[in-house]
């Protein structure tokens, strides 16, 4: 039988959504390793618009769940839907969208809360001991997913691991190429654009958290 893994996405676009190079390379190594893959994200507006040609916060308004659709073709669910009795695991791509739209982690830092909806859906994974792969800055949340002493990695970024450890996660350095594992807990972790400097070196690590997301769902 394919394993069925569920993407959450948080927009689209690396200042305010999901950063789209780490979720396509989600998405095609999935694909390649023949996966059944359901996105899905929150309905709610994001925590602002950035205009990414010049940086600067714009106007309107936008919604996650619709700005999410883009990366997913439009083959995506209101993540309040997720059941991780329907699914084998679990990914969340990177993008300052994880930190400002899944939780307030730019915002608030080591006070950070994650979104409602998105908790229960990914605390039912937790729950349910079905692993969990969390990219680039999305292991922000994993102290409030997993609970104190939970090890992950966002790279070699002192002043935001500082911030981990202040949680309760366990932060452990790596390189752009590697991951973390917290095999107790069937969390992977890996820096991507956190010290990526070319979409080849994302996928240098994204590809090994997927295929070892994968390897957790028959352990």
């Amino acid at each position: 039988m394919n394993k069925k893994v569920a993407v959450i996405l948080s927009g689209c676009g690396v200042y305010d959504g999901s950063e789209i190079h780490e979720s396509v390379i989600t998405l095609l190594r999935l694909d390649q390793r023949g996966v059944q893959v359901q996105c899905f994200a929150p309905d709610i507006d994001q925590a602002h618009v950035i205009n990414h040609l010049n940086g600067e916060e714009m106007q309107p308004a936008r919604n996650v769940l619709v700005e999410s659709a883009r990366i997913a073709r439009g083959n995506i669910r209101d993540v309040r839907e997720l059941r991780a009795e329907d699914f084998d695991a679990l990914i969340v791509p990177g993008g300052f969208g994880a930190a400002k739209n899944l939780c307030d982690f730019a915002g608030k830092g080591a006070d950070c809360t994650v979104q409602a909806d998105v908790l229960a859906a990914a605390q039912s994974f937790v729950s349910g001991a079905k692993p969990v792969g969390l990219i680039c800055i999305a292991p922000a949340m994993a102290a409030r997913l997993f609970g104190a002493g939970v090890t992950c990695t966002i790279g070699t970024d002192a002043e935001t691991a500082a911030a981990l450890t202040q949680m309760g996660a366990e932060h452990v350095d790596c390189h752009v190429e590697d991951i973390v594992e917290d095999t107790e807990r069937k969390l992977v972790t890996t820096p991507a654009y956190m010290l990526a400097k070319s979409i080849a070196e994302a996928a240098s690590g994204i590809n090994k958290l997927v295929d070892r997301v994968l390897e957790m769902t028959h352990e």
